[in-house]
C-alpha cells in the first residue's frame, strides 16, 4: 500500500479533519449502545464486546504511538482507518457473540491508530499552550457526533436491526479514509527538524542520540510529573463517563422501561451537554488558565453523582435525579477532557509525542475497562441493585478528580514555579 505525503497543494486545513478524526470513537460506542439490547437477545451476552473492545482501544495504543513516532503519523492513520472499515463489516456479519468479540476488538487496536495519530498530529502542529484550545475546538466536534450518534442509532436499531448500524460505522470511516488519503499530510517532524542540536552534529552521533531518545522515550514520559497528573485527571473522568455507557442501557431499557430510541436521547443530551462544557472550557482557559478550570470542573463531577445519590435513596423509582445528575457530571466532563488530554502532551516535546498520546490513552482505558468490569459484576437480569452499579463508580471518580484538582496539580504547579525561580549554582 503507497502511503506516499499528498503535499501540501491537497491538504485541508487539520482543524477540519481534527473532529471527524476524534468522531471515530463516539461512533463506534455512543452508536453503538442503543444495539446493545437487541444484541444480548439474538447473540447473547452484549456488555463484553464494549469492554474488550475498550480493553483493545488502550492496549493498541502502546503500540500505535512508537510507530507512530518511527515511520509517521501518516501510514499509522491510514491503517488504522482500513482496519476499522474491515472489522465494522465483520461485525455487521457476525454470527455468534464469540465473533463479535474478538471483530471488535480488531476495531478497537484500529481506532487506537486512529486517535493517536489525531493527537500526536496537534502536538506536532501547536505549541504546547495552545493545545488545551485546539482539543477543545476538536472535541466540540466530537461532542456534536456523540449528540447525533445514539440517536441515528436507535432509529437504526428499530428500523433496520442491528446489523445496520455497524454497516454505517464501516461507511464512516470509509469515508473519512478517502479523505484522508487525499488530504492528510505528514506532520511528524524528522530529528533535524525538531532538534537543532542533532541537525549540527555528524550523522553517526545523530543517529546513535535518535536511537537513545527511541530507547529512553516511555521513561521519560512516564517520569514526567505533569504527564501523571493530567493522564490521573483525563483517566478518572473518562473512567465514570465509561461506566455510564456500559451500564445505562441496562438501566434506562431494563429498569425504567424506555425503548431503545427513547434511551437513545439520554446519551445524546449528555453529549449537549458536554459540547456545552468544552465551550465553556475555552472560556475558562483563556480567563483562568487550566488548573481553575479543572477545579470547577471537579467539583461538577462530584456534584452530579451525589445528585444520582439522592435520587436512589429519595426516589428509586424516578429517573430523573439520575439524568439531572449525569447532566452535571457530562459538563464537568467537558472541561476535564481538553486540559487532561492536551496536558498529558504539553510538558514533553514533540518527538515524544505519540508515545505521550499511547501511554496516556493506554492508562485511561486500563482505568475505564477496570471499573467497567467492577460495576458489571452487580448487574443482573432482575436490576435487583437499581441504578447503583452505575452511581457509585460515578461518585468514586468525583472523589478522586476533587483530589486530583484541588490536591496534585496545585502542589505541582507550586513545585515548578519553585523551581524556575531557584538560583543557578
Amino acid at each position: 500500500m503507497n502511503f506516499a505525503d499528498p503535499g501540501p497543494r491537497r491538504s485541508v486545513s487539520f482543524l477540519l479533519l481534527l473532529p471527524l478524526l476524534l468522531a471515530a470513537q463516539p461512533v463506534a460506542t455512543d452508536g453503538y449502545l442503543p444495539a446493545l439490547p437487541e444484541i444480548a437477545r439474538d447473540l447473547g451476552s452484549a456488555s463484553s464486546s464494549l469492554t474488550v473492545f475498550m480493553l483493545a482501544f488502550g492496549v493498541a495504543q502502546l503500540v500505535c504511538g512508537p510507530l507512530a513516532d518511527r515511520f509517521g503519523r501518516r501510514p499509522v492513520l491510514l491503517t488504522g482507518l482500513a482496519c476499522y472499515t474491515a472489522a465494522a463489516a465483520g461485525c455487521a456479519l457476525a454470527g455468534s457473540a464469540d465473533a463479535l468479540v474478538a471483530w471488535r476488538a480488531v476495531q478497537g487496536a484500529a481506532m487506537a491508530a486512529i486517535l493517536v495519530c489525531a493527537r500526536a498530529a496537534v502536538r506536532d502542529l501547536y505549541p504546547a499552550h495552545e493545545g488545551p484550545r485546539i482539543m477543545a475546538r476538536g472535541l466540540m466536534g466530537l461532542g456534536l457526533v456523540a449528540l447525533v450518534a445514539p440517536i441515528a442509532g436507535a432509529w437504526g436499531v428499530q428500523a433496520t436491526g442491528w446489523r445496520w448500524v455497524l454497516v454505517a460505522m464501516g461507511v464512516y470511516s470509509l469515508a473519512l479514509l478517502a479523505l484522508c488519503w487525499r488530504t492528510f499530510s505528514e506532520t511528524r517532524q524528522a530529528p533535524a527538524e525538531s532538534s537543532p542540536v542533532l541537525a549540527s552534529v555528524p550523522v553517526s552521533v545523530s543517529v546513535s542520540v535518535s536511537v537513545s531518545v527511541s530507547a529512553g522515550g516511555v521513561r521519560q514520559v512516564i517520569a514526567d510529573p505533569g504527564f501523571c497528573a493530567w493522564t490521573a485527571l483525563a483517566a478518572a473522568t473518562y473512567g465514570g463517563i465509561f461506566c455510564f455507557l456500559l451500564l445505562s442501557p441496562m438501566v434506562y431499557v431494563d429498569l425504567f422501561g424506555l425503548s431503545p430510541v427513547l434511551y437513545g436521547w439520554i446519551p445524546a443530551g449528555g453529549s449537549l451537554v458536554y459540547i456545552l462544557g468544552i465551550t465553556w472550557c475555552r472560556r475558562l482557559l483563556s480567563r483562568h488558565g487550566p488548573v481553575r478550570t479543572v477545579q470547577l470542573g471537579a467539583s461538577l463531577s462530584l456534584l452530579g453523582p451525589c445528585i444520582q445519590i439522592a435520587g436512589c435513596v429519595l426516589a428509586p423509582a424516578s429517573p430523573v435525579p439520575l439524568l439531572l445528575g449525569h447532566a452535571v457530571y457530562a459538563l464537568g466532563h467537558g472541561l476535564h477532557q481538553p486540559c487532561g488530554q492536551a496536558g498529558a502532551v504539553g510538558g514533553l516535546p514533540p518527538q515524544l509525542a505519540g508515545r505521550a498520546v499511547s501511554c496516556s490513552g493506554f492508562a485511561i482505558m486500563c482505568v475505564a475497562f477496570c471499573a467497567g468490569q467492577l460495576a458489571a459484576q452487580f448487574v443482573d437480569p432482575t436490576m435487583r441493585h437499581g441504578a447503583w452499579p452505575m452511581v457509585l463508580p460515578m461518585a468514586l471518580a468525583g472523589v478522586v478528580l476533587v483530589l486530583i484538582a484541588f490536591v496534585w496539580l496545585p502542589w505541582l504547579y507550586r513545585l515548578r514555579s519553585a523551581q524556575r525561580v531557584q538560583p543557578r549554582s
